[in-house]
C-alpha cells in the first residue's frame, strides 16, 4: 500500500484519510472482541493503537521520505533528483519555457 510513498505529497486531509483507512484495515485484521457479557463489538481506536504499539502510517510515510532525502543528498550532482533538490529559481531568467502544464521551468535545469 505504501509503495512509492517517498514521493507522496500529503495534505492534512490526506493524512486524516490514511489514518482512517489504516484503522479500518486493522479492524479487519484483528477482528471483533467479545465483552464480558458475551456480546461482540468492534475494537476501539485505543485498543488498536495498543496492539500496534502506536505505529502510525503517516509517521511511516514521513520517515520513508526522510530516508529518500538522505539518498538524494548523497547522489552525485548530475542526477536529476539531486539537481531538482538543489535548484534555486532566479528572477528574470532569459531561457524559460512554458510547458504543456502551464508551468515555467528553466532550460538550464535540465542541462
Amino acid at each position: 500500500m505504501t509503495y512509492g510513498c517517498e514521493a507522496w505529497t500529503l495534505t492534512n486531509r490526506d493524512e486524516q484519510y490514511l489514518r482512517i483507512f489504516e484503522l479500518r484495515v486493522l479492524r479487519k485484521i484483528f477482528g471483533p472482541v467479545q465483552n464480558e457479557d458475551g456480546f461482540w463489538r468492534i475494537r476501539m481506536n485505543y485498543e488498536l493503537n495498543d496492539l500496534i504499539k502506536n505505529a502510525d502510517i503517516v509517521r511511516f510515510v514521513k520517515s520513508k521520505r526522510m530516508v529518500w532525502l538522505g539518498h538524494v543528498m548523497r547522489m552525485e550532482g548530475k542526477r536529476i533528483s539531486k539537481r531538482v533538490l538543489e535548484w534555486k529559481p532566479t528572477v528574470g531568467e532569459t531561457e524559460e519555457d512554458q510547458g504543456k502544464d502551464g508551468l515555467r521551468t528553466s532550460k538550464k535545469m535540465y542541462r
